[in-house]
């Protein structure tokens, strides 16, 4: 509890779990930014804890600090190896568990950006795809485009490049119904000029003419 009310003094956010079990079902809710764990708890020690941990795709990148006494150093270097970003010994010293917990939280922040880059990244690549295949949607990067580095500059190039291209292909597709329209005109024009001749009395006397005609060459 004491190293609870230390955490909140400091402006941090506190969930305690009474065992390693409780921990892994809180974590899989989500919403943590930080795991400090000790290695000595009931049910799940802070090994397993870890190894499940760092074997979750999703949940592999929560930083975890170790909590331990300092004849558990051999346990330390293990949970190291095994992935645990720092460790802090028991009794804790309040300017040591704030820079431990503020170097691990400015990584984790650093992190999610960098997968928040690339996620963005990934976006830019499939709306290019989807130009190409006349399915972009035009409001798709509208969260690359508002951001104020470099990316988003890209993305605001890009996307304004797409409305240009939309927009041409739009216009293209109006013209293109308005000459098939013009040729349905100009066909059902003609048709009735066809009609008109075709169903005067001269032209059937015409046709008979030729009718008979063509039967005398025939004889």
């Amino acid at each position: 509890m004491q190293l609870k009310h230390s955490l909140e003094r400091q402006g941090h956010t506190v969930t305690l779990a009474e065992n390693g079990r409780q921990a892994l079902e809180m974590l899989d809710v989500g919403g943590f930014d930080l795991v400090l764990l000790d290695i000595v708890m009931p049910e799940m020690d802070g090994f397993e804890v870890l190894a499940r941990l760092k074997a979750d795709p999703v949940r592999r990148d929560l930083p975890v600090i170790v909590i331990s006494a300092l004849d558990e150093m051999d346990s330390v270097v293990r949970c190291i190896g095994m992935g645990a970003e720092d460790f802090l010994p028991k009794p804790f010293d309040p300017l040591l568990l704030r820079a431990r917990l503020g170097a691990c939280l400015e990584k984790k922040r650093l992190r999610d950006q960098e997968v928040e880059y690339l996620h963005q990244v990934a976006y830019l690549t499939a709306a290019a795809a989807a130009v190409e295949a006349g399915q972009f949607a035009l409001d798709s990067l509208d969260g690359v485009a508002a951001r104020a580095d470099a990316l988003g500059q890209l993305g605001r190039v890009f996307q304004n490049m797409a409305r240009e291209v939309y927009a041409r292909e739009q216009a293209l597709k109006q013209q293109v119904q308005e000459l098939e329209l013009r040729i349905q005109i100009d066909e059902a024009k003609k048709a009735r000029e066809v009609a008109e001749i075709t169903e005067t009395e001269y032209f059937r006397d015409l046709c008979a003419k030729a009718q008979r005609l063509r039967q005398r060459r025939g004889e």
